[in-house]
């Protein structure tokens, strides 16, 4: 990762593109991190709805005379940055999906810290051989997740998105890697394996729905959530519930955003100290529910 030589107490501005985007825990996490490392951090949450390319390039272009060493992207955007921005890394250029730009020299490079975050959340769930994983989802989440599953080794990839064509796409991205297929039905990726992922922002808050019925859950199989707000989504509760083991979107979270700190600063952040930040962004808001 590229050495941006960030001095004690410079300034970092970061920050976050997309909608809704209230309860995200990346301001916390990133300020929490930079004050560890002697810097001044601000992470700004840039919330716009329904921004078409224009509207788009126009916040990218902000990020570049700003002052921004980079901004994080997310849910509805990591697609449709992609052909904004001057350079893509080889893995976000691979599967058309950034969630992490950064600014430098002018110019705006895009990355992809869901793949190496999730790579690194997910790994001791996995078995040395024999891994049959259900993804559900074909969008920039879903495509980060199924790359991370391939560089894992994971050969067998079943794609689900309720538009085919997404999935088939996904699928055709993932040809070099090979072992990933299109499942025509939820019911068709769940069948015989042996991990789920959920790469939608279905459960998330003030969502409560479920990608898929309750009752292919089972207890010979891991579930895995992106989403995190709630931590424990209706998914991860009803997989609970089956005896299944079950991973919230806690480190995915985490990973994504100390990959990513790092490709804004050239410096390594501690995993702890975010984890911190996120854990009392999560009991705050617990709190806050109850009391109401």
């Amino acid at each position: 990762m590229p050495k941006r030589g960030y001095a004690a107490s410079k300034k970092l501005l970061t920050g976050l593109i997309g909608a809704p985007i209230a309860h995200s825990a990346s301001p916390a996490m990133h300020e929490r991190a930079a004050e560890a490392l002697g810097l001044r951090g601000h992470y700004q949450l840039i919330e716009v709805a329904g921004a078409d390319a224009d509207g788009l390039r126009m916040m990218l272009e902000g990020v570049r005379r700003l002052g921004f060493a980079g901004v994080n992207v997310t849910y509805p955007y990591k697609e449709a940055v992609v052909p904004l921005l001057d350079e893509l890394a080889p893995g976000a250029a691979a599967m058309g999906a950034v969630n992490t730009v950064v600014a430098s020299g002018g110019r705006l490079t895009g990355h992809n810290t869901d793949t190496t975050g999730f790579a690194r959340a997910v790994a001791p769930l996995l078995a040395p051989a024999g891994n049959r994983v259900a993804v559900i989802g074909a969008g920039g989440v879903g495509k980060a997740i199924a790359f991370a599953l391939a560089s894992l080794k994971v050969t067998d990839i079943r794609i689900f998105d309720s538009e085919p064509g997404r999935a088939e796409k996904l699928v055709s991205l993932l040809a070099v890697q090979g072992g990933a297929r299109v499942a025509m039905a939820v019911e068709d990726a769940l069948d015989g394996a042996t991990g789920l992922v959920n790469g939608t922002p279905v459960g998330m808050l003030p969502n409560r729905g479920m990608p898929l019925p309750a009752a292919l859950l089972h207890e010979k199989l891991w579930v895995a959530d992106a989403v995190y707000s709630p931590l424990i989504t209706p998914l991860l509760a009803a997989a609970q519930a089956k005896g299944a083991r079950i991973m919230t979107g806690r480190e995915l979270a985490i990973y994504q955003a100390a990959d990513a700190f790092e490709l804004f600063t050239g410096l390594a952040p501690s995993t702890d100290v975010m984890g911190e930040a996120f854990d009392g962004v999560m009991a705050e808001r617990s709190s806050t529910t109850n009391a109401a």
